[in-house]
C-alpha cells in the first residue's frame, strides 16, 4: 500500500525532489510551499494523486491547516519530511537581527510547529516516519554561519530527544545531513553577503573564497539523496542521523576528531570538578 507524505519547501531543490520521487514511486503527497502554484506542474502530471497546500513553517496555525488538507485529501499522513530552510553568510555582527531570527525560526522552529501538527495524527495511527533535512553542519561550526549552523545542531537535538520518545509509539525520527548537493543553496547562502569588516576577512573571507570555487561542483546528487528517503520511509528501525555523500562523511569525521583528541587533551581538567578529588585543579593544557 502506498504511503502518503507531507513536505515542506517542495518548490524547488530537494523538497521537489523528494516530492518527485516519491511521486514516481506510485506514493500519495502533499507538497506545500509559500507559494503553491510554483507545484502545478505537478498536479497536471499526477492528478490526485499530489495536492498542494500553501505553508509558511514558522506559523503554527498554517502548520496544523497543511495537515488538515492531508487528511482531508487521503485520511492519513505516514511520512513528513521537513525540509524548508535556508541559510545567509554573515558575520554575527554583521548580521541584521531579523535575518538572524528568520533563520532560526524557519530552520529549526519550522521543524518543531510541523512535527507538532503531525504528531496526533501519527499517534492515532500508532505509525509514522519523519525525515529532517539537517546538514553535515549540524555536526560542526563553520565561520559565517551562526545562525544557520545553530539551526541545525538544534534540529539534531531535537531529533535525538524525540526519537526516544516516539519510538514506543511506533513513529520513527531521523536527521538527514547531507554534505553539498546541486540545489542553488550556495548561490542563496551567499546572496546577502555585507562588505567584511576586514578583521573577518581571514576567517569568512576564506570561507567564502572556498565556497565560490565549489558552487557548481557538488559532490552531493539530490535525486539520489531522494531515493534515500524513500527506502528510509519503508525502514523498520532508521538511524537517528544520517550522512549523505563523501564530503559530509569527510568533514563530519574530520570535526569527531579534533573533538576526540580535546577531550584527551583536557580529561584531567574533566575529572578534576567531581566532589572527593584530590589535589588542585591541574594546569590548563596549552595549544
Amino acid at each position: 500500500m502506498s504511503k502518503v507524505w507531507l513536505v515542506t519547501g517542495s518548490s524547488r531543490g530537494l523538497g521537489r525532489h523528494i516530492v518527485e520521487a516519491a511521486l514516481a514511486a506510485g506514493e500519495r503527497v502533499l507538497a506545500t510551499a509559500r507559494k503553491p502554484k510554483d507545484l502545478d506542474d505537478l498536479v497536471e502530471r499526477y492528478g490526485e494523486r499530489v495536492k498542494t497546500a500553501a505553508l509558511d513553517v514558522v506559523d503554527p496555525a498554517a502548520a496544523r491547516a497543511a495537515v488538515q488538507v492531508a487528511l482531508d485529501a487521503f485520511g492519513r499522513v505516514d511520512v513528513l519530511v521537513n525540509n524548508a530552510g535556508f541559510g545567509h553568510i554573515a558575520p554575527l555582527e554583521q548580521m541584521p537581527e531579523d535575518d538572524f531570527r528568520a533563520q532560526i525560526d524557519t530552520n529549526f522552529h519550522g521543524v518543531v510547529n510541523v512535527t507538532r501538527a503531525v504528531l496526533p495524527v501519527m499517534r492515532a495511527q500508532k505509525s509514522g516516519h519523519i525525515l529532517n533535512v539537517s546538514s553535515v553542519g549540524g555536526r560542526l561550526g563553520m565561520a559565517g554561519f551562526s545562525a544557520y549552523q545553530s539551526a541545525k545542531w538544534a534540529v539534531g537535538g531535537f531529533t535525538e530527544v524525540m526519537r526516544h520518545e516516539l519510538a514506543p509509539i511506533g513513529i520513527h525520527m531521523t536527521a538527514l545531513e547531507p554534505g553539498g548537493m546541486a540545489t542553488n543553496w550556495g548561490n542563496e547562502a551567499a546572496s546577502q553577503i555585507p562588505a567584511l569588516l576586514p578583521e573577518y576577512e581571514p576567517s569568512i573571507g576564506a570561507l567564502l573564497k572556498l565556497l565560490g570555487e565549489h558552487v557548481g561542483k557538488e559532490h552531493g546528487d539530490p535525486q539520489r539523496v531522494a531515493q534515500v528517503a524513500l527506502k528510509l520511509a519503508y525502514h523498520d528501525n532508521p538511524p537517528a542521523h544520517l550522512l549523505l555523500g563523501s564530503d559530509a562523511l569527510y568533514f563530519a569525521g574530520q570535526a569527531e576528531t579534533e573533538r576526540n583528541a580535546a577531550g584527551e587533551r583536557w580529561q584531567a581538567v574533566t575529572l578534576s570538578t567531581d566532589f572527593g578529588t584530590e589535589g588542585d585543579i591541574p594546569a590548563m593544557p596549552q595549544a
